[in-house]
């Protein structure tokens, strides 16, 4: 259906959420209110949608995410799927908290495991949640033992700019290969946080300046609306003519194309989990009809 509506044959990766639960209420947190709602995938329906999209759309990777991740009872059932029956690559991002046990589990079919931090100890800490920033460098500290690659990511606000290259550096020491920043979106829990917002567009500029000339051994990748005049209304695709890098599908079903159209219900594509197959529902409102521009990602 999305091929037909959209001309879009090839999507590289599939974002599943695999459920709104969470152990953590975070500030920015993009789903806000619907942190307390019910709905998950079952494991069965997650299998589902991971062979549909790798039949018809070619997804080649999965990116398992919530709420939060390790607390999906099913967990291991899926990421053992994704990785020997569809042959994909296979990325978790979490918050990093108590997740020792059922990281050892997985971590022989697991490709990269990414950690969300937002700043340096009580900085994070104040964002996230109380011991939620030793917590994460315990985790990244174990999945090194366990020969799993790491990342992290940041999303960058008024109370962390100032730590992004602190927080690198410190990543470097625990073998962190790549730090991903976030643009911070006024969705969610962030709608009701609007002191997190970065009110001087040229802090971007100098901390892109900062980066540029850190010679960092880890390697920073930052969202492009992350710079002084923002990025192009209109931003060029990663992939080629009737690619996609990646398509994000929440715990109702909804299917999103752009992250900056994520947690503002703008989808025009659902997946109906009872029937297996994704429907066109288009609305004056969906990203398809606004024109939202994908998000893209360059190294700083």
């Amino acid at each position: 259906m999305i091929g037909e509506v959209t001309g879009i044959r090839k999507i590289r990766m599939l974002y599943l959420q695999l459920l709104y639960r969470c152990n953590f209420e975070c500030l920015h947190c993009f789903h806000g209110k619907r942190l307390q709602h019910a709905d998950a995938f079952s494991a069965e329906q997650a299998v589902s949608l991971l062979t549909l999209m790798r039949e018809q759309y070619g997804t080649e990777a999965v990116t398992l995410l919530g709420g939060e991740p390790f607390v999906y009872r099913d967990l291991a059932q899926v990421v053992r799927y994704a990785k020997e029956e569809l042959g994909q690559r296979v990325e978790i991002c979490t918050n990093g908290y108590r997740i020792e046990r059922r990281l050892t589990e997985i971590a022989p079919h697991l490709d990269l495991l990414r950690v969300s931090l937002e700043g340096v100890g009580s900085t994070n800490d104040r964002i996230r949640r109380f011991g939620s920033y030793q917590a994460a460098l315990s985790a990244l500290d174990l999945a090194r033992e366990l020969g799993v690659t790491t990342g992290a990511t940041m999303t960058v606000t008024s109370r962390n700019i100032d730590e992004v290259l602190p927080l690198a550096r410190i990543l470097q020491t625990f073998g962190v290969q790549q730090l991903k920043l976030h643009h911070l979106r006024a969705v969610g829990n962030a709608a009701d946080h609007p002191e997190l917002l970065v009110t001087d567009p040229a802090a971007y500029s100098r901390l892109r300046e900062e980066l540029r000339t850190a010679e960092l051994s880890i390697e920073v990748v930052v969202d492009e609306d992350l710079s002084e005049h923002g990025a192009p209304e209109i931003c060029a695709p990663a992939a080629g003519p009737g690619e996609i890098e990646r398509i994000e599908a929440d715990p109702r079903g909804a299917l999103t194309m752009s992250c900056n159209a994520v947690g503002k219900d703008s989808h025009a594509f659902w997946y109906e989990k009872s029937a297996n197959r994704i429907v066109h529902r288009p609305s004056a409102t969906d990203e398809l009809t606004l024109g939202v521009p994908a998000v893209v990602y360059a190294r700083a």
